[in-house]
């Protein structure tokens, strides 16, 4: 069964790559790359999605670093420009932990199809929410999560585990959540950090995680990028810069991860549950004051 979801990985990428170097191919014959230094778009890729393979997520520090080494793209062009220039180091990752770490086939494989399911039949309902209350919502919900591990790490309540599956009621709990954070990403709440959340408190190893929200967004992300690149919505040679230095990033992250002792790793799950928490209620905040 893993197979499967290896096989779909792959037909998706190469959906994507065709698309992708095709378009780049015309717009070099066309001189219509953009200006930019190679250096810095390299060193965002490998920065960011390093961080994205130990769960913190890219897009929002892809910004963040683009305006602090000023590559300036055009700010219609940036939503593609994240999911294009990602697109490749999320399936890298999704390929390798689903190599290097083992979960359970039927689990893995009934939470990518939740998520991929919620991002399109539960899009157009979240597209009517309100998207502050969602994050403040969201953002409380992930502090308590935090609080709640940080106790169980400190031993003052029980909690986690190091099941690689879910059966029962566990299995239908996390296929229902994953379908819900599906859908979320439609408003623009990651998947990353409350999928760690509830492996978490489902009784589940942390490192499970990573190949379920990994191959989750990577389902997911192929797809979306296409269309932004029909639409030539994206900057070409920095998306370009950004996954070769992405990829490089990835496969070092990976195996940092892979090695990484669970304490240490459970430590690295909570400091990103509490930094997404912060992020969000931040947001939310800010845009009720807007």
């Amino acid at each position: 069964m893993l197979n499967l979801v290896r096989f779909l990985l792959a037909a998706f990428i190469s959906l994507f790559s065709f698309n992708f170097f095709r378009d780049l191919l015309k717009a070099k014959a066309s001189n219509k790359f953009e200006n930019v230094a190679a250096w810095k778009a390299l060193l965002t890729g490998f920065v960011t999605d390093f961080f994205d393979a130990l769960g913190i997520g890219s897009f929002a520090p892809t910004v963040a670093m683009m305006n602090v080494l000023k590559v300036n793209i055009h700010d219609r062009l940036l939503p593609g420009t994240l999911n294009v220039c990602h697109t490749i180091p999320v399936v890298v990752e999704a390929f390798i932990f689903t190599t290097v770490i083992d979960v359970d086939a039927i689990t893995l494989i009934s939470l990518l199809a939740a998520a991929v399911a919620g991002s399109y039949i539960g899009a157009g309902i979240i597209a009517k929410m309100d998207e502050r209350k969602i994050q403040m919502v969201m953002g409380l919900a992930l502090a308590v999560t935090a609080i709640l591990m940080l106790l169980a790490q400190l031993g003052l309540m029980p909690g986690g585990g190091n099941d690689t599956g879910l059966t029962g009621y566990k299995l239908v709990i996390g296929i229902v959540g994953n379908f819900i954070f599906g859908a979320l990403m439609t408003a623009g709440v990651g998947l990353y950090s409350p999928c760690m959340a509830m492996v978490y408190f489902l009784g589940m190893s942390p490192k499970v995680a990573f190949p379920i929200m990994m191959g989750s967004c990577a389902l997911l992300m192929p797809i979306a990028s296409v269309k932004f690149i029909k639409e030539e919505a994206y900057a070409k040679k920095t998306s370009l810069l950004i996954s070769i230095g992405g990829v490089i990033g990835v496969i070092i992250a990976v195996y940092f991860v892979k090695s990484m002792p669970m304490e240490i790793l459970r430590w690295l799950v909570i400091i990103v549950i509490a930094y997404t928490s912060i992020t969000m209620l931040k947001k939310a905040l800010t845009s009720k004051r807007a």
